[in-house]
């Protein structure tokens, strides 16, 4: 099936597009502070990038090592990059964020007319936004993230014709005191063009991502290659199978200039629901 957004697409541009900001990124001064915050940070550790000194090893969907996020560092910011051509934040026509029941952790299901439910595999998404304020990092406690992704066909909601009226796969949710939040999902294709991956933009608060203001970040979040391998061998993904043997990080529109702080780590299993990981600092 060939969908509206297959391919590249002109606000999905990569290192082109994204290279003024990637040159604005701003380094941390500090190392954490803190045996109890260092101890939670290392916990939900998603990789480390060249200049990082922890790495931390976790069972693979099948049992093995998922290796894909082992090597970041969380006193890096996670790198700005396009939010692709359906962010529905209001920024090309559609506006997910102003719709009352945004704010919500499960996103399988649209909300407000329609209650369509998308189909997949069962993921946690697990993120914890820091705050590289100053000489310390620190949790970001309110930081509100929206997240979206496409569902099992490649398709986005409020933008693929054949899911324009549903909203699924969109939401946004708070941090806590220790900078965590959670959205219940599934896990997205692999489409041509791209890597499989979700898109997340950062906010000083709720109410600020409702209203798209205060915007931190924008970026990507991308899944490891193991864990893509086991999800896409289950029925429904067949589509997506096929479209990893023609996709590699290195040829991808986004991760091709460097992907290390923006690959989670995934455990867990296709039957009981995976979790996916990520530290993204700000």
């Amino acid at each position: 099936m060939t969908h509206d957004h297959d391919g590249p697409h002109e606000h999905d541009l990569g290192l082109s597009h994204d290279l003024p900001a990637l040159l604005n990124r701003r380094r941390a001064l500090g190392l954490l502070t803190g045996a109890g915050l260092a101890a939670a940070l290392a916990a939900c550790s998603g990789s480390d990038s060249a200049g990082g000194t922890t790495t931390t090893s976790t069972p693979s969907p099948s049992g093995g090592s998922s290796s894909g996020g082992s090597t970041a560092t969380v006193a890096d910011e996670v790198p700005a990059e396009t939010g692709g051509p359906y962010p529905a934040d209001g920024s090309n026509g559609v506006n997910v964020l102003a719709e009352t029941g945004v704010v919500r952790s499960d996103i399988r299901s649209s909300f407000g007319g329609t209650s369509t439910t998308a189909e997949g595999v069962r993921v946690s998404i697990e993120l914890t936004v820091l705050d590289l304020n100053g000489r310390e990092v620190a949790p970001y406690e309110g930081a509100a993230v929206y997240l979206w992704h496409c569902d099992r066909e490649g398709r986005y909601s409020m933008y693929d014709s054949e899911i324009a009226d549903e909203n699924y796969l969109r939401g946004v949710q708070a941090a806590d005191a220790d900078g965590r939040l959670t959205f219940t999902s599934i896990f997205p294709a692999a489409y041509p063009g791209r890597w499989p991956h979700m898109h997340f933009e950062v906010y000083r608060s709720a109410a600020d991502a409702q209203k798209a203001t205060g915007k931190l970040r924008t970026s990507q979040l991308a899944l490891p290659e193991d864990a893509c391998d086991v999800v896409y061998a289950s029925p429904g993904y067949e589509q997506s199978a096929d479209t990893m043997k023609q996709t590699t990080l290195a040829s991808d529109l986004v991760f091709s200039d460097g992907h290390s702080l923006q690959m989670a780590t995934v455990t867990g299993t296709v039957d009981d629901g995976m979790t996916i990981r990520l530290n993204v600092a700000v």
